[in-house]
């Protein structure tokens, strides 16, 4: 796993909720895709469990809308060999997940919009896209 590289990729102009709100349902996403990237329970020094947390960093990288949605079109060419979790800005007009699936269904290709964008796989494709990109700070 070593090899392997996780980032999240946040439109820069949204407002600090929604960006905390992108990270966390994108971080949901990866971690069901790849539970492997979940570490085991673990023992503090009181023998309590504590739930695993991730076990490689995930950088959290700024972009702007336009350039999500460009790079959400370049991708394509390459999601057999890396994974692309994608999120429509839909999800900030829509009150349910049944509402955000028909909207997504109902809306053309080209007219998503993205408020973020995780990528998993290859370190070197990972950084293909992503290595000119600054942190979200």
């Amino acid at each position: 796993m070593s090899n392997q590289k996780c980032v999240i990729i946040i439109d820069q102009n949204l407002t600090s909720g929604p960006m905390a709100n992108t990270a966390a349902v994108l971080s949901l996403s990866l971690g069901k895709k790849f539970p492997q990237i979940i570490g085991e329970d673990l023992l503090d020094c009181l023998d309590s469990r504590r739930h695993g947390i991730t076990t490689m960093a995930i950088p959290i990288l700024k972009s702007s809308s336009i350039k999500l949605n460009q790079m959400r079109e370049s991708l394509k060419a390459y999601e057999t060999d890396l994974t692309v979790i994608e999120l429509p800005s839909h999800t900030q007009t829509t009150g349910s997940y049944q509402e955000y699936a028909q909207k997504l269904r109902a809306t053309p290709i080209d007219q998503l919009q993205y408020q973020g964008i995780a990528l998993y796989g290859n370190a070197k494709l990972v950084n293909k896209f992503s290595g000119n990109l600054a942190l979200l700070r």
